[in-house]
């Protein structure tokens, strides 16, 4: 995969109409693939397995179920476009987490709701493909947290570990290993889930 240094978790596509925007994205035919838009170039996510889609979901379900039960807000599923552009850029930013978490009081009525919600979840989970290091998501959890995001986990199947980052943080706050559970902190309240339960 071709990284570039704009977003080193994903693949630049070179032949796209530059520079494009969210709407160009959202009327980009389905071919199977993932995108998402950085700074106005379009990038390509490599092709996820079943261990990736497996703990995505897991995770995804885990939280919702949660997160319902206590009427925090929404949890979004794998693709869920965030349009998350800094002030002062020009070029728009789109971003597409594996699960998030948005609170109720930051959305807006579900009817009224854009094809990109126009804000950073206040939670992230990004499930590491194969192609990924360390360098690459490190990278994209510090662009999660400079749009805004308040908690990041950066998953890792194969090694059964997380990655957890805080506001300003340069390097994880914490690494999660098996015996370890996540901890939704002050983002979501009281949710706690084992990885040996995540990586079961």
């Amino acid at each position: 995969m071709a990284h570039d240094l704009l977003a080193p978790w994903a693949e630049i596509v070179p032949d796209a109409p530059y520079p494009m925007t969210a709407a160009d994205l959202a009327r980009l035919p389905e071919d199977g693939r993932s995108y998402e838009l950085v700074r106005g170039r379009l990038v390509r996510m490599p092709p996820t397995g079943p261990e990736h889609g497996d703990v995505a979901q897991d995770l995804g379900m885990a939280l919702r179920l949660f997160v319902k039960s206590h009427k925090l807000g929404r949890v979004f599923a794998a693709e869920t476009g965030f349009l998350v552009t800094q002030p002062g850029t020009q070029e728009e930013t789109e971003l597409a987490p594996d699960v998030s978490f948005v609170q109720a009081d930051r959305l807006p009525p579900r009817k009224e709701w854009p094809p990109f919600l126009q804000l950073a979840p206040d939670l992230v989970a990004e499930v590491v493909s194969p192609s990924q290091s360390r360098p690459d998501m490190a990278k994209k959890a510090q662009e999660w947290l400079r749009a805004g995001a308040r908690l990041v986990w950066i998953i890792w199947p194969k090694r059964q570990e997380v990655d957890v980052w805080l506001p300003d943080n340069q390097t994880p706050s914490k690494t999660l290993k098996i015996g370890d559970a996540l901890d939704g902190h002050d983002v979501v309240p009281g949710f706690s889930y084992a990885l040996a339960d995540l990586f079961a």
